[in-house]
């Protein structure tokens, strides 16, 4: 793997060169100048501090204190961002014991797929990352920050945050998570009553009973969807305090780790580890991130994600890049919905340090990179644990996890390879969680159906019509047609079907979320049906094979008729039904600039 990896790795310094130069050019620059206090006019320096305490206002105008921004996620509707309304005096206080002095710089808007799915909101969801990233880049313009601290969790909320933090890639920066909610009825459980409640067997009183039993306190969700696949990401890019992710909201250690943050970040602020986050984030960080994903059958929607953050610091990255890493990357971790393990679950097993530690040993990361703390990624591998005085330390963890049906060594990983696979054809580029997947689900070759939305499915299901082997072609469903929503209301009726026999898939030009599951699913097809995309070209009946195993995704239609057919154009209703109501007027812009799912489905390009 230390080839594969070398060879990746490389292979997206080359063909970054230009671009990271230029960006880390830009860092330098703002790097070398008078910090904010000292070099802003006096009626913005006082406009900037006018609210402070007296002490705190000297401190940093007259005697140089470092002095951090916070930019919070922090709303009390949503449960994994509800912990953080007490974060900003938490961090105050301990910053004022070092010295160091503290504003909340700004708030990010912060929604739930899990709240919209399947509502006109959702259609909001992909778009709400570049609002977050510009909201981060909004609270931190005023410039007067030497280092930041970004308070954030859930789906498009840390990548937008990360986004917006690599474009003021001279400031030092730290994570800091909140954590899970405690576990709730089991996910099996709760896919089951969605599974009976589709087919009419319990009532909207036995579903919202089950869904409130897994939904029921403040954290993220528990299972390893995109919110929790985000906090891996982040331990393996060292961008967090080692440890901090899957601790719960109201454990001890949590008001811990949020003030050893503060300690962390102004220990890279200033002096021999200065580290601002745009030189620390490089190409090596980049492919760590994308071989946790992998390793952890993490969520799908980071394939779209982390290709705009590596492009926020100058780095270019592609599917490519992560099929040939998951050929060459051991699945070590089954949480649901690659298993059965919720994230407390697979955090009592060893959790995310296990598997970095034991990616880094192996040789299937980098371990020379920087990070926040002194002791580079390998520190990340360490477990926290309060000390005698009542502060942190770090100590390694056991040799061998005490459930090795959640996490395992690298020397008996559950696959040899990852948990995710680029698929190619006549239908263009997509992905599939295959982690997921039933082995005897992995092809599948059936006619083809095809709906300009999920609702024509939902309502062809409670009709009857899908009792038999099918592929689900579903359009009009990519960045550029709808803002690309989750179509995860799609999993309980396909999981019905498949679970009476029946070989059924998707293909869409649309996400399936982070919580994609055991229907195969190739989406995020590129190019999408309104750019031109092959999607477009499916006629209801058409044979379709999806074939996981190899890679490959195929009409199977004569190639002269293939190439002689047009794509379908989006009706003028439908058009007018995605760019209206609940605020999707103001994305349209968004909606005419996005690029690709390939390209990270960047606004701002």
């Amino acid at each position: 793997m230390r080839q594969t990896l070398n060879e990746v790795t490389e292979r997206i310094r080359e063909r970054s060169a230009p671009t990271r130069k230029a960006y880390l050019q830009r860092v330098d620059q703002i790097i070398n100048r008078e910090r904010g206090a000292d070099r802003m006019g006096c009626a913005n320096v006082a406009h900037a501090f006018a609210a402070m305490p007296s002490n705190d206002k000297f401190k940093v105008v007259a005697e140089k204190a470092p002095h951090i921004g916070i930019v919070t996620a922090y709303n009390d509707m949503l449960s994994a961002h509800q912990p953080y309304e007490t974060y900003p005096e938490i961090i105050r206080d301990e910053a004022r014991k070092l010295g160091a002095t503290v504003q909340v710089a700004g708030g990010v808007p912060a929604m739930c797929d899990g709240i919209t799915q399947g509502e006109p909101g959702m259609e909001l969801s992909l778009f709400s990352r570049d609002t977050i990233a510009m909201s981060t880049a909004v609270s931190l313009s005023h410039d007067v920050f030497d280092a930041a601290l970004l308070l954030g969790v859930c789906d498009k909320i840390v990548p937008g945050l990360l986004i917006g933090a690599l474009h003021f890639g001279h400031l030092p920066c730290v994570f800091v998570p909140a954590g899970p909610m405690s576990t709730g009825i089991d996910n099996t459980t709760k896919s089951k009553v969605r599974e009976k409640y589709a087919q009419g067997l319990v009532g909207r009183e036995e579903l919202l009973a089950s869904e409130s039993a897994a939904y029921h306190g403040a954290g993220t969700c528990t299972f390893y969807g995109t919110a929790n696949s985000n906090q891996m990401l982040m331990e393996a890019m060292g961008l967090h305090v080692p440890g901090a992710a899957f601790v719960h909201p109201h454990d001890g250690m949590r008001d811990l780790l949020t003030r050893e943050s503060v300690r962390t970040v102004l220990s890279i602020t200033k002096g021999q580890r200065f580290t601002p986050i745009g030189r620390m984030v490089d190409e090596r960080v980049i492919v760590n991130a994308i071989v946790a994903l992998l390793a952890t059958g993490g969520s799908t929607n980071h394939l779209i994600h982390w290709v705009a953050v590596a492009r926020a610091a100058g780095i270019i990255i592609d599917w490519s890049d992560f099929s040939k890493l998951s050929q060459n990357t051991p699945l070590l971790a089954r949480v649901y919905p690659n298993g059965t393990a919720d994230v407390n679950q697979f955090h009592a097993a060893g959790g995310a340090g296990f598997v970095i530690r034991e990616l880094v040993d192996a040789g299937y990361m980098h371990g020379d990179v920087q990070s926040v703390v002194m002791g580079g990624l390998r520190d990340f591998g360490k477990q926290p644990v309060k000390s005698d005085d009542g502060g942190l330390i770090w100590v390694d963890l056991p040799a061998t996890t005490p459930d090795d049906t959640i996490v395992r060594n690298t020397s008996k990983p559950f696959s040899e390879s990852g948990g995710l696979r680029l698929l190619t054809g006549n239908l263009g580029r997509s992905v599939i969680k295959s982690s997921a997947v039933p082995e005897d689900r992995q092809i599948v070759e059936a006619p083809a159906i095809v709906f300009n939305g999920q609702e024509e499915l939902l309502s062809a299901f409670e009709r009857g019509e899908l009792e038999k082997d099918f592929i689900a072609v579903v359009r009009f469903q990519g960045p550029r047609a709808n803002g690309m929503p989750e179509l995860h209301k799609l999993t309980p009726p396909l999981s019905v079907l498949q679970g009476k026999g029946y070989r059924v898939a998707i293909v869409t030009d649309g996400r399936m979320s982070g919580a994609s599951g055991k229907v195969p699913a190739a989406i995020h097809l590129s190019p999408e049906c309104l750019a031109g995309g092959a999607i477009g070209k499916i006629r209801t009946g058409d044979m379709i094979r999806l074939n996981a195993i190899v890679g490959t995704l195929n009409a199977l239609v004569d190639d002269e008729e293939w190439q002689a057919r047009t794509v379908a154009t989006m009706s003028e209703a439908q058009r007018n039904n995605n760019g209206h109501g609940i605020g999707r007027e103001l994305f349209g812009g968004m909606r005419k600039n996005v690029h690709s799912a390939e390209e990270g489905a960047v606004t701002w390009l």
